[in-house]
Parts: structure tokens; sequence; C-alpha cells
């Protein structure tokens, strides 16, 4: 073969080459535009069928995995690449990546159960994994939370279903624990009263059940109140510090003394000096 010959064949190939290379850059733009308006469809019908924020999610990002996983196949096609054979690597290259990375799996896995047992949903707010706050999604390996103070925190789903949960979202309302400290000169009825009346008319505070009044226990300074409102969970935090404000507006307004806590101490001699701290 002559350099001429060599040179028109190698020519040849690449020309081949490249325009095999540009169809699979195009198949890949095409798939990935016909995979995100597939995912946009499949999202928007749900969305119609008012099916479950959570399993919308999931079922969606599922989705999008093996549909790419089909476009990667379908381009090593392209290539001439021998599909079945491809399958079968990738078979075996799961075996040994499961081997690898059981976490991962297990992690799938518990996002499965998260999703079918629905212990909470998307929207819920919720103590997982050892977080606590809004739950954003339930992916294929994580479960995104925004915590209380904004913050996005990936937690592993493996980690989320085996340890406890808690969500706040799933009853009515909840109770919001608070504590008045008394002097031992203070009437607890009348303050009790004064409470009563005010936090009442706190705003998203229930009725039914009424906020709970009671003595908590007693310490050096004098009885503790328990001040227990009821509001849905949206509103926690809204009664904690509006409650807060009210025992201490309250408390002013009916003049009660000080808390203070008493010591007394002895000397050598037998001599007793009482002190007194205020709190």
């Amino acid at each position: 073969m002559n350099v001429e010959a060599l040179m028109n064949k190698l020519t040849e190939e690449g020309i081949n080459i490249g325009l095999k290379l540009l169809g699979a850059i195009a198949l890949w733009i095409l798939g990935r535009w016909l995979i995100r308006l597939a995912l946009r469809l499949i999202d928007r019908s749900m969305r119609r069928a008012s099916m479950d924020a959570t399993l919308q999610t999931y079922v969606v990002s599922s989705l999008g995995v093996v549909l790419n996983i089909a476009l990667v196949v379908a381009i090593l096609g392209f290539f001439g690449v021998e599909t079945t054979s491809f399958a079968a690597m990738l078979a075996a290259a799961g075996v040994a990546i499961g081997m690898a990375w059981s976490g991962l799996l297990a992690n799938f896995a518990a996002g499965v159960f998260l999703v079918v047992l629905r212990p909470f949903r998307v929207g819920d707010f919720v103590s997982a994994g050892g977080v606590t706050g809004t739950v954003v999604e339930v992916g294929l390996f994580v479960t995104a939370i925004n915590t209380m103070d904004n913050v996005r925190t990936l937690i592993g789903n493996n980690k989320v279903f085996s340890e406890n949960i808690q969500n706040f979202s799933t009853n009515a309302y909840r109770r919001v624990d608070l504590v008045a400290q008394l002097s031992h000169g203070t009437d607890h009825d009348r303050a009790i009263d004064a409470l009563r009346g005010r936090i009442s008319t706190i705003a998203n505070v229930l009725g039914d059940p009424g906020p709970d009044f009671e003595i908590l226990e007693f310490n050096l300074a004098g009885p503790v109140l328990a001040v227990r409102p009821y509001c849905h969970t949206d509103h926690y935090w809204q009664v904690y510090f509006d409650t807060n404000r009210a025992i201490r507006e309250e408390f002013g307004k009916a003049g009660f003394s000080t808390p203070e806590t008493h010591h007394m101490v002895r000397g050598a001699g037998g001599m007793a000096v009482n002190t007194n701290a205020s709190r």
C-alpha cells in the first residue's frame, strides 16, 4: 500500500470517526433534551393527578437514572459496541460495585421503604437521622431536609430509616413546653389566673385543648409553673416566643416579687448569716 492510499484510508477513517462522534454528540444532546422533556411531562401529569409529592420526586428521579443509562447504552450501540456484552459487563460491574458500595445500596433500599411506608412526606417537619427540619425531598440515596436555620442537609436514607423518626406534622397540634419561676411569696393561683387570661388571647393558641397551668416543681427560689399552650407545628415558635413575652409582661404588671434563692451560712461560732442571690 503506497503512501497516498494510506493517507486516503486514514482520511476516510477519520471522517467516519468524526461523523460518528458528531452523531454521538447530537444523539446525547437530543436524548438529554427528550429525557428532560419526558420527566417534566411525567412530573406535570403526576401533579395534576394530585400524587403524593414524596412519591412524585422519587419516581421522577428513578426514571431519570434509568433513561440516562438507556441513553448511554444507545450511544455505545451507535458506535458499534455490542450492547448485550455491555449489559453483561454492566451487570458484573454492578455486582462488584454493590459489594464495594454496600452502604450505597442500603441507602437505595431504605429509600424504597421510605417511599412505600411513608413515615413522612415532603413538607413535613421532622426529626430524622439526627437532623430536625422540613423535608424537601426523598431521593434515591439521600433525604434532603432544610433545618430551622435554613441549611439544606442531606442524610443517607439508611441512617434516616434505621434511627428514630419524629414527625411533628402528623398530628393536628403539639404542645409548647415552657416554665415560669415564682418567688416563695407569690400566690400561684393568682399567677395562673393572670397567665390563663393572657395566653388564651395569643394568636394560634388552641382553645381545645386549652393551655395547661400547674406547679411543676419547687426549687430554692420558689415554685415553678408549667405553662403549656397547644398549637399547630407551623406556629410553634411564634407561640413559644409570644408566651414567653406574655409571662414576663403579666408578672411585671401584677407586681410579683423577683424570685431569689436563699442560702443560710453558719460560721464556726454557730452564728447564721442569711444571704440572698437574685435569679
